[in-house]
């Protein structure tokens, strides 16, 4: 598609660059507001997006690098390709969660509703990504005969991630996108009902991610990490879509919190006689 945006000399802006950068500060934007809507501390909320932004970026990058172990051990000069690939997903997830649930325990923010604040800005994000993905020629599909199939056609995308040219394939990244996109659309959607459930529109997210996930990877045909037949990302998800579904279950048997309490009502006036 479009791997490089610009190019100035040796100079080069790169689209997926781009495309992940706007989807990380969309992300912080997104949580910021709501944030302030649900009354928490959002200066916090924000130095959070932060430190999250660092550990997914490295988190992803490190799943990467171990899901690509043998293939780096026997080229260990293409390490520093890390540098420029986005990484795996699952991975930058399960590395800001930890180092957002010391975050939130430092600064003493309560932990679901800070979670339930960033959810929606995260698949938000995650769609802009994916774009960004579409343009790189990463994550890229099988071969296929859909009408709707992608042909990728720059060399340098073959070189830099070994995108397949001139062969028809499954569009994965705009496969994840949508998926993302209708998830955001139902976390938003729904949240109103289960606002209360500290929580809910969390493990809501990760539920219907993982959901989404295992069935894209089906469709992928980069090399990503497999055992006994299912991806990476697919064991992951195997493990996160039980557990999201027994937190679900633990958020529903204890109920709704209870409503803050309002203002005392005022006591009735007594009428005063004349004199």
């Amino acid at each position: 598609m479009l791997p490089r945006l610009l190019e100035l000399g040796p100079f080069t802006v790169y689209s997926y660059g781009v495309l992940l950068a706007s989807a990380y500060l969309l992300a912080l934007y997104v949580a910021f507001r709501r944030a302030r809507r649900f009354g928490l501390d959002a200066t916090r909320v924000l130095d959070l997006g932060v430190y999250i932004i660092i550990a997914a970026l490295i988190g992803a990058k490190l799943l990467l690098l171990i899901v690509d172990f043998d293939h780096f051990r026997r080229h260990p000069g293409e390490i520093w390709t890390l540098v420029r690939t986005g990484g795996v997903f699952y991975g930058g997830l399960i590395v800001a969660f930890g180092v957002g649930l010391w975050y939130v325990r430092r600064h003493h923010l309560p932990l679901w509703p800070v979670a339930d604040a960033v959810a929606p800005g995260l698949a938000l994000g995650h769609v802009v990504g994916r774009f960004g993905c579409l343009l790189a020629g990463c994550c890229y599909g099988k071969p296929t005969t859909v009408p709707w199939a992608v042909t990728f056609t720059d060399p340098f995308a073959a070189s830099n991630v070994g995108t397949p040219l001139h062969v028809p394939l499954h569009p994965t990244q705009l496969y994840d996108a949508g998926a993302e996109f209708l998830i955001l659309l139902f976390l938003l959607a729904t949240e109103r009902r289960w606002r209360r459930r500290a929580g809910w529109t969390w493990w809501t997210y990760i539920l219907l991610y993982g959901i989404s996930r295992y069935v894209i990877e089906m469709f992928r045909g980069d090399p990503r990490g497999a055992a006994m037949g299912l991806s990476t990302s697919q064991w992951i998800a195997l493990g996160l879509v039980p557990l999201s579904i027994a937190m679900l279950a633990v958020l529903w048997r204890r109920g709704p919190a209870a409503a803050p309490a309002g203002p005392a009502p005022a006591a009735p006036r007594r009428k005063r006689r004349g004199r």
